[in-house]
């Protein structure tokens, strides 16, 4: 693999697991050097990090609650401190708690919102003036297709993942002066370790998309990766959806 990314650092949220992990993988396999950052999942976060060194790469692991002003800049200032730079911010991290909105609670609903929405903007601004310093910055912002066809007993999750959207293009304007790229990828219909909740995939039908399988982690971290990349340097204030065909906007 072309290392287009050598000499570039990310720091990827939620990137224990999942797709987080997919793409920490990615970048790292492309050159970059990453931060893995989670709330609670240390060990699967180390396991993460030790199979990029593994492979060759470098990694750190900082544990951190984006929701807090002072730890999104604390979880800056460790990139920094241990990379020197910050070239690529992933913001990929969420909760996908379902909810009753006969009992749900306010906390309930800013229990997944603040994630999404606060954890991504204090984050992104903290890293900016980092960013502006790159060559070749890049944001990139994980969306939700539910958000886009809706989901029974997931309105906060799809209040936060649209609102992302907005967010997407208003920092793509903020940034462009400074020739830094923010874009926002939407997956679809996904296999992960997570599992299926008892709603999963009802807007679908049940049903796999046009192509004929759910996506996989390394479908998305691809296209994350081009984003972040030399070749996608004209593309900013995007979403681009990965989904097989289950939505076509």
């Amino acid at each position: 693999m072309e290392q287009d990314l050598a000499n570039r650092v990310a720091l990827v949220t939620g990137s224990a697991r999942n797709i987080g992990r997919a793409i920490a993988l990615e970048l790292s396999r492309a050159g970059a050097a990453v931060v893995i950052t989670t709330l609670q999942s240390k060990d699967a976060a180390e396991a993460t990090a030790q199979d990029i060194r593994a492979a060759g790469g470098r990694a750190m692991v900082k544990l951190a609650d984006i929701r807090q002003p002072a730890q999104a800049r604390e979880l800056v200032a460790a990139a920094i401190d241990s990379f020197g730079q910050l070239d690529i911010l992933i913001n990929n991290a969420a909760v996908r708690h379902e909810t009753d909105l006969a009992t749900a609670t306010y906390d309930d609903y800013r229990a997944v919102v603040s994630v999404v929405l606060d954890g991504t903007f204090l984050l992104t601004q903290a890293a900016m003036p980092h960013l502006f310093r790159s060559d070749c910055g890049s944001v990139v912002n994980i969306g939700g297709m539910t958000a886009h066809v809706g989901a029974p007993r997931r309105v906060p999750l799809l209040t936060a993942k649209i609102g992302l959207i907005g967010m997407t293009r208003g920092f793509a304007h903020d940034f462009a002066p400074h020739r830094v790229t923010v874009n926002c990828v939407v997956p679809g219909l996904m296999n992960t370790v997570r599992g299926h909740s008892a709603t999963a995939g009802l807007h679908s039908g049940g049903k796999p998309p046009p192509i004929g399988r759910r996506g996989a982690p390394d479908d998305i971290a691809s296209l994350v990766h081009y984003l972040c990349g030399p070749h996608a340097r004209y593309v900013t204030g995007q979403t681009i959806h990965a989904n097989g065909g289950g939505f076509m906007p």
